[in-house]
C-alpha cells in the first residue's frame, strides 16, 4: 500500500470509537510506511502530492477486536453487513470486517499526540525489541504484586503474550501462574523472557493460532495450538512428566498448567 492515492474511506456501522475525521477528508491523501505496536496497526497518510513518505505525518490506527479481519484486494465485492471500514485507493481496497464491532479505526494527528498517544502509551515492550533486556524486564515484574499470568495478559510489561502464549511461556519457563511476578528472582525472570520469545517465534513459523474462525492473510488456518505442551489440555499427560494437566481461571481467563513442572 506504500504510495497509494486514497480515493475514498466509507464507514460502515459504528466501531469501538469515532472515526475523528469527516471521510471527505481524507481523498487524495497518500499512504505512507505502515508500522505496528502491540496489537495496533499504524498507517501513516500524507498529504496529497507527497513523495517523501517517511517521517511523522497523520494516519490512522487500527485494531481488529477480537474477530475483526483485513482484507486488501485490488477489486471487492460492495460492503456486507459486516463490512464497516473500506479505504479505497488508486491500488485496491484495504477492508475491515468485524462481526462483533471490538475493532476501532481511530485517525490521529501523529502517532505520538492526540488519540493516537493516549492508546499506545501505556503498552509494554515488544517481545523482540533489543532494548528488551533481562534485567529491565524482571525490574519492571518487580513493580507488579499480580499474578505472573495476568502480568503477562496485561501487555504493559510486555506486549504479544496473549492467553494461549502465556501458558506456554509459563510453562516452558517452569514458572507457576500464581506466583506473584514481585516475587520472581531474575533467573527465573531471564528463562521466562526467553520463553515467551521462544513461543511467539515459534507460532509464527506456525502462523498463529487457531481455535475458532482466524486465518492468516492468505486464508490459511494457524497450526500453533495442535503443538501447544499444556493449552486446552487439561486432564491430558504433561509431555515432561506425565502428571495430568490442570486448569484453573485467573480473572474469568482459562489457565493451563502442570503442578509438577511448574513450581510457585
Amino acid at each position: 500500500m506504500r504510495g497509494a492515492r486514497v480515493l475514498q474511506l466509507r464507514l460502515g456501522k459504528p466501531l469501538r470509537w469515532p472515526l475523528g475525521l469527516p471521510v471527505d477528508e481524507f481523498a487524495e491523501q497518500v499512504v505512507g510506511d505502515i508500522g505496528r505496536r502491540g496489537k495496533y496497526l499504524w498507517l501513516p497518510l500524507h498529504p496529497a502530492g507527497s513523495t517523501d513518505l517517511s517521517g511523522g505525518s497523520a494516519g490512522l490506527l487500527l485494531h481488529l477486536g477480537m474477530s475483526g479481519s483485513l482484507c486488501w484486494n485490488p477489486t471487492l465485492p460492495p460492503a456486507g453487513a459486516h463490512d464497516h471500514f473500506d479505504l479505497q485507493t488508486d491500488r485496491g481496497t484495504l477492508r475491515l470486517n468485524d462481526p462483533r464491532r471490538f475493532g476501532a479505526v481511530v485517525w490521529s494527528p501523529s502517532l505520538h499526540s492526540g488519540p493516537a498517544a493516549r492508546l499506545l502509551q501505556g503498552l509494554g515492550a515488544e517481545p523482540f525489541d533489543a532494548r528488551l533486556t533481562p534485567q529491565s524486564f524482571h525490574a519492571a515484574l518487580q513493580h507488579r504484586r499480580a499474578p505472573i499470568k495476568a502480568v503477562l495478559l496485561a501487555g504493559d510489561v510486555i506486549v504479544g503474550a496473549g492467553n494461549i502464549y502465556a501458558c506456554e511461556s509459563l510453562f516452558l519457563a517452569g514458572i507457576h501462574p500464581a506466583l506473584r511476578a514481585d516475587r520472581i528472582s531474575r533467573p527465573r525472570a531471564t528463562r521466562l523472557l526467553a520463553a515467551v520469545r521462544a513461543t511467539l517465534a515459534r507460532a509464527l513459523e506456525l502462523g498463529g493460532s487457531t481455535l475458532r474462525d482466524f486465518s492468516d492473510v492468505h486464508g490459511a488456518s494457524g497450526a500453533y495450538q495442535s503443538q501447544a505442551a499444556v493449552y486446552g489440555r487439561a486432564g491430558q499427560p504433561c509431555n515432561q512428566c506425565a502428571t495430568p494437566v490442570r486448569k484453573l481461571l485467573q480473572a474469568q481467563r482459562s489457565t493451563y498448567f502442570c503442578a509438577l513442572c511448574q513450581r510457585r
